[in-house]
């Protein structure tokens, strides 16, 4: 499916009906991975309708005249208003995307209910821990799989490979630089709303240190640290996604 904003013409793809569910992927990907790893997470929840977009530079959504982070927020609010027809929306989000979902619970408070964010990327990221593989010998797949997955075993080589380097191999590099290099947003309004933060303790990208700064600054947020998991964490847990996702989703019901 396409819709066309004022600034660009967004590719999604959709499941359910009910209550929108923005769910946002992160950078050098396209929805499919979001997709295969949070939709399992929804079965049961049949009251929600996910809606599943291309980020502006990945997947088949282009991002020519998107020079910062900002027109990429600017992008997405106008989507999520159109698409959803003007209903506030919920929204999954993990790495980057978490980052653009902030941007948008800051601009239009009223329109964002509920957040729910994966391994997010946030500004003061600080206290990284090196890549630590615990499951495998280091020797499967390439070496993006390997820099990404701590666990490293042929059913999670086959998640990348079907869910993440179909996207990678769309991704606007240029595009992407070009939008990282002002990659700043205006995040200092707290979300009062129901949230989930889950991140993985052996995060190498954007640890976890940052994130647990937000237990103290939202009143209704649910923050877990998991063992066991890197940022590849809907991977690698998906059990604990579904439980924390599905007790999210009660809340902000």
């Amino acid at each position: 499916m396409e819709l066309r904003t004022s600034r660009t013409l967004l590719h999604y793809v959709e499941h359910g009906a009910g209550r929108p569910v923005l769910v946002l992927h992160g950078a050098g990907v396209d929805h499919r991975e979001a997709e295969g790893c949070i939709e399992p997470a929804f079965a049961g929840a049949d009251r929600f309708r996910r809606i599943y977009p291309d980020l502006p530079g990945m997947g088949r959504t282009a991002a020519d005249g998107l020079d910062s982070a900002e027109d990429v927020v600017a992008v997405l609010c106008e989507f999520a208003d159109r698409v959803a027809g003007g209903e506030p929306c919920l929204i999954v989000a993990h790495s980057a995307g978490a980052h653009f979902a902030l941007g948008m619970a800051a601009r239009r408070p009223a329109a964002v209910v509920g957040l729910a964010l994966i391994c997010p990327l946030l500004p003061n990221v600080r206290d990284v821990p090196q890549h630590r593989i615990i499951v495998g010998s280091g020797e499967l797949g390439d070496e993006t799989f390997r820099d990404y997955f701590v666990v490293q075993t042929p059913e999670m080589l086959e998640r990348y490979e079907r869910l993440v380097v179909p996207g990678m191999q769309l991704a606007d590099e240029e595009a992407m630089e070009r939008i990282g290099e002002r990659w700043e947003l205006a995040l200092e309004v707290p979300f009062e709303g129901p949230a989930l933060i889950l991140v993985g303790r052996l995060d190498a990208t954007v640890g976890y240190a940052a994130a647990l700064d937000l237990a103290h600054r939202w009143s209704r947020a649910t923050v877990v640290v998991s063992d066991g998991a890197g940022h590849a964490l809907p991977h690698e847990k998906p059990e604990l996604l579904r439980v924390l996702l599905q007790d999210w989703l009660k809340r902000c019901e």
